[in-house]
C-alpha cells in the first residue's frame, strides 16, 4: 500500500509481510482484471511465503443489475476451486433503487461481502483498486473541493467490524494486466466500464490523454494523519460532552488554528446531525465564520443548532426532521443517524424524538429511565455527567442574556437552559403501541451512540479521531488495524 510499490508484485510481498499472522483473507473478485490479477498475486506469494501463515478465500458479488452477471460468478468460482481457494457467490437481492444505483451497489456490495468474511472466519477483506481508480477519484473530487483530497484510502473499516485493504492502490492496471497474461489467466471486461453516463468512466478517458494530473498522495495522506491527531487532541482540551446529547466547544477551542476547528466541527457537525458525510465547504465557511465571530446567537446547519454563548459554542440536533424507527423482536437498526437501537424484548417497539411526545422528563431526570440509552461501558472522557463542570474562565466577563435561565441541579445543572431543552427535544424515547415503555422493558433494548460518519466506513485517515471521539461518548473503541506496520512503520 505504499506509493513507492509500483510494481504488483513487490506490493503484494509488501501487503502481506505486513499482516498481523495468522490471518484469513477473503479477497472480493468480480472477474475483472484487477481483482483476478489480485487473486493471482496473492495466491502466488502465500504459496510461496508458507511461514507467513496466512490463507485465502474468495467472494464474488453478483449485482444482478445485466445479464450475463451471473454467468460470471461462475467462471470466478471456477477460477477459484482450480487455485484450491474457497469462494461464494452472493447476490443482491430485491428490489433496486432507480436513483443512485451506484452508491446503494457500493452499500450492498460491502455488505454482502462483511457476511461472506464472517461465513469464512476472515480476518479482513482486500479488493483490487489500482492506481488508475486513485487518479479517477482525486480527479472527479478535485472538480467539487479546492481542498487537497486524499483519494481513495489504502484502509477503510467497515460496519466497525472488518478492516478493507487495498494492497493495489499504487499499481498500474497495464502492470496488472501483463502479469495475467504471462500467466495465460484471462479477465472479464464489465460493459458498465465503458458507459459515458458514468461520470467515472468519463474521466478515465479524459485521464487517458493527460498525464499530469497524478498528485503527491503520499504527502496529503501524512497532513490528514496528522491532522486527525491533532483533531484528537483539540477534543480533549476544548470539547466537553453533556448527557451523550448537548455538546460544547470551550471557547479557547474556537481560537485555535482554523485548520483544527474546521475539520473537527465538520465530524461533531456530522455527529450530532446524523449524517453520513461533513457540511459542504459553502456550509462550513458559514459554520466558522459563525463560530468565530464576535456576536453571540444560533444559527442552523446540517440539522445542528449551533448555540454560541459567553461559555462556549453547543451543539445540538435540531428537533426537527426525525423520523420515528420501528423494530420488531431482534431486530436492530440505526435511529435517526444517531443511535444504534437493538430490541431484545419480546414486542415491537418504537424509537421516537422527545419533542411532541407525551412523556416529558422533568430537569435532571436519569437519561436511562426515559431513553434507555445504555450505561457507558468504558470511562467516560470529558462528559460533564460524570463530574462538575468546571468554572466558565474569569475572562469571559457576565454571561449573555440567554444564560439567566440556567438549570438547577440534576443532569441539566450549570447548562444554558434553552440549550440544554432542545438537546432533550431531539432525544430518544422508546414506546410499544404509543404507550412508554416501562424502565424494566427498556432495558431490553439497547441504545448505543452511533457516529453517521464514521461507523459505516471509517477511513484510517479518520481513525485516531474516530477512536477519542468513541471514548468521549463512552463507547467501545474501534477495531484496530489487522497490520504489523504500514510502509515500512510498526504500528
Amino acid at each position: 500500500m505504499s506509493p513507492e510499490a509500483a510494481s504488483p508484485q513487490l506490493a503484494i510481498l509488501q501487503f502481506l509481510t505486513s499482516l498481523q499472522s495468522p490471518a484469513r483473507i477473503l479477497v472480493a473478485i468480480s472477474g475483472g482484471s484487477d481483482s483476478t490479477g489480485l487473486l493471482l498475486l496473492l495466491d502466488e506469494a502465500v504459496k510461496a511465503a508458507p511461514h507467513l501463515k496466512i490463507s485465502l478465500c474468495a467472494a464474488t458479488v453478483d449485482h444482478a443489475l445485466r445479464a450475463g452477471s451471473a454467468d460470471e460468478a461462475h467462471e470466478v468460482a471456477a477460477l477459484c476451486a482450480s487455485l484450491g481457494i474457497p469462494h461464494t457467490v452472493m447476490i443482491w437481492r430485491g428490489d433496486k433503487p432507480k436513483t443512485g444505483i451506484m452508491a446503494a451497489a457500493r452499500e450492498a456490495r460491502y455488505g454482502l461481502l462483511a457476511t461472506a468474511a464472517t461465513d469464512f472466519k476472515a480476518d479482513l477483506i482486500v479488493t483490487g483498486h489500482t492506481f488508475g481508480d486513485q487518479r479517477e477519484t482525486l480527479a472527479m473530487r478535485g472538480m467539487r473541493t479546492e481542498q487537497v483530497s486524499t483519494g481513495i484510502a489504502d484502509a477503510v473499516l467497515f460496519d466497525r467490524r472488518f478492516w478493507i485493504l487495498r494492497p493495489l492502490l499504487f499499481s498500474a492496471r497495464a502492470d496488472i494486466r501483463a502479469f495475467l497474461k504471462e500467466q495465460g489467466v484471462p479477465w472479464i471486461d464489465d460493459p458498465s466500464n465503458e458507459d459515458t453516463k458514468y461520470e467515472r468512466v468519463r474521466m478515465r478517458r479524459q485521464l487517458s490523454a493527460d498525464a499530469g494530473m497524478e498528485k503527491d498522495i503520499g504527502a496529503a495522506w501524512e497532513e490528514r494523519l496528522a491532522l486527525s491527531s491533532r483533531g484528537a487532541e483539540w477534543l480533549d482540551r476544548h470539547f466537553r460532552l453533556h448527557g451523550g446529547l448537548l455538546g460544547q466547544v470551550m471557547p479557547d477551542g474556537l481560537r485555535q488554528d482554523r485548520v483544527v476547528p474546521d475539520y473537527v466541527l465538520a465530524r461533531l457537525a456530522a455527529v450530532f446531525g446524523g449524517q453520513p458525510f461533513v457540511p459542504g465547504r459553502g456550509q462550513m465557511e458559514r459554520i466558522l465564520t459563525f463560530a468565530t465571530g464576535s456576536g453571540l446567537g444560533r444559527m442552523t446547519a446540517g440539522r445542528v443548532v449551533f448555540d454560541l454563548r459567553r461559555d462556549g459554542l453547543y451543539l445540538a440536533r435540531e428537533s426537527r426532521g426525525i423520523l420515528p424507527l420501528v423494530l420488531r423482536p431482534g431486530e436492530a437498526g440505526v435511529w435517526d443517524g444517531r443511535f444504534g437501537a437493538v430490541n431484545r424484548s419480546g414486542t415491537t417497539i418504537g424509537v421516537e424524538a422527545q419533542a411532541g411526545h407525551s412523556l416529558i422528563p422533568a430537569l435532571g431526570f436519569n437519561p436511562r429511565d426515559v431513553t434507555g440509552i445504555q450505561p457507558p461501558r468504558v470511562g467516560a472522557v470529558n462528559d460533564s455527567t460524570m463530574r462538575e463542570e468546571p468554572p466558565a474562565p474569569k475572562d469571559l466577563g457576565a454571561l449573555d442574556s440567554c444564560d439567566e435561565h440556567r438549570n438547577e441541579g440534576g443532569l441539566g445543572r450549570d447548562l444554558p437552559k434553552a440549550a440544554w431543552r432542545r438537546a432533550i427535544a431531539a432525544a430518544p424515547v422508546l414506546s410499544a403501541e404509543g404507550t412508554p415503555l416501562s424502565e424494566q422493558s427498556a432495558r431490553m433494548v439497547e441504545l448505543t451512540p452511533y457516529f453517521a460518519p464514521f461507523d459505516r466506513f471509517l477511513t484510517r485517515f479518520d481513525f485516531i479521531f474516530a477512536n477519542r471521539l468513541s471514548a468521549v461518548f463512552a463507547t467501545a473503541p474501534y477495531a484496530r488495524l489487522p497490520l504489523r506496520s504500514i510502509d515500512g512503520k510498526t504500528i
